[in-house]
Order: C-alpha cells, then sequence, then structure tokens
C-alpha cells in the first residue's frame, strides 16, 4: 500500500507576523502534524502583493500564473497547487480583510480559475476584535467557493475574539477550542480525500 504524504499550505494576512493570525494557524498546525500532515506557513502581510490589475492576460495564458512576477503571488501560487489543503487567515480591518489578504484571494481567483484549487481543502480563519469575523469569512469562502475547492467546519465560525484593544486570542478558550477542531476536521478530511 502507497503512504501518501499530505501536505498543507497557510497564508498569514497579518501584518504582525508573529500575532494572533499566526496563534491560529500555529493551533490548527498541531493538530494537522499529530497525523502526520506536513505543513508550512507563508507570510503574506507586509509583503507589498500588489492588487489585481484586471489585466485578464492570466485568462489569455492559461498557465494558472500572473504576468505580474516582481511580488510574491506567483510562489504563493506554486505551493498552493502543490499543497492538498489550503488556509488563509486574515485578522479583522474595518469590518473585511487586510488589503494583502485581499490581493492575494483576488488574483488567486483569476489565475487559478482552471481546477487549480479543485477538491483541495480549503480554510478561512478570522481574528476579530468585537465585530467583521462573518465578512472575512465569506470572502475567503468565496475563493475557495469558486475555485472548486471543499471546506471544511468546525463547532463555530472559523474566528477568535482579541478583544477590542487587540488582546491576545489565548484568551478566548471558545476560539481556540474551534481552531483544534477545525485542525481536527481538516486532517480527517484531508486523510479521507487522499485514501
Amino acid at each position: 500500500m502507497k503512504v501518501v504524504k499530505l501536505k498543507v499550505v497557510a497564508f498569514n494576512g497579518s501584518p504582525r507576523k508573529k500575532g494572533n493570525t499566526f496563534t491560529a494557524i500555529g493551533i490548527i498546525f498541531k493538530e494537522l502534524n499529530k497525523e502526520g500532515i506536513e505543513t508550512e506557513l507563508v507570510q503574506v502581510g507586509r509583503t507589498g502583493i500588489k492588487p489585481c490589475a484586471a489585466c485578464f492576460r492570466c485568462r489569455k495564458t492559461k498557465d494558472g500564473f500572473c504576468v505580474t512576477t516582481d511580488d510574491i503571488l506567483n510562489d504563493c501560487l506554486k505551493k498552493m497547487y502543490a499543497a492538498d489543503g489550503i488556509i488563509i487567515g486574515s485578522p479583522v480591518y474595518v469590518g473585511s480583510l487586510t488589503p494583502e489578504t485581499k490581493a492575494l484571494i483576488d488574483r488567486v481567483a483569476y489565475c487559478a480559475r482552471k481546477d487549480g484549487l479543485k477538491r483541495k481543502v480549503g480554510v478561512a480563519i478570522a481574528i476579530a476584535g468585537r465585530e467583521g469575523a462573518g465578512s472575512v469569512l465569506n470572502q475567503i469562502n468565496n475563493l475557495f467557493t469558486v475555485s472548486q475547492a471543499i471546506i471544511p467546519c468546525s463547532i463555530f465560525w472559523n474566528m477568535a475574539l482579541s478583544g477590542p484593544n487587540g488582546g491576545d486570542i489565548k484568551n478566548d478558550e471558545e476560539g481556540i477550542n474551534t481552531f483544534k477542531i477545525l485542525g481536527e476536521n481538516m486532517a480527517w478530511l484531508l486523510k479521507k480525500l487522499n485514501n
């Protein structure tokens, strides 16, 4: 029997490399690693990833990559295509995604349109001070939906609260438990799909 090595790549849309989004991804990674699933973290926040220019050249080339090559987008796409699962996380900024996360999902949606993320496991996570997590999750999940990815769930929305003044999500027991169960469910689904 052939052993399949599974991999999940996560994209941290927070400008804070080791902030609450990083912590949330780490909780999910711990559960995935327990199941022998390899993980990799890619920092997207503060990388200068550009927004989509709506040039539509990716529709002409149909190679799965962007013609803009002076930022990290094509490296992110390579990692997504090679992975079995994808996590995209963002803190809430004025009720929405960080600009870098928005640029990532918009450009991936165009470039990966032709089956690039089809049947990969896609997970969205959000960190909120008080409000806006649902909007962030919906926006990220829109990428997974139009890309035909498969979205696992937890026991609550995939979010944690940092508090209105940007505290530590480690104080949000419900959020921590939600991410833990999300990691368990993501691992289970990955194994079922790749059996």
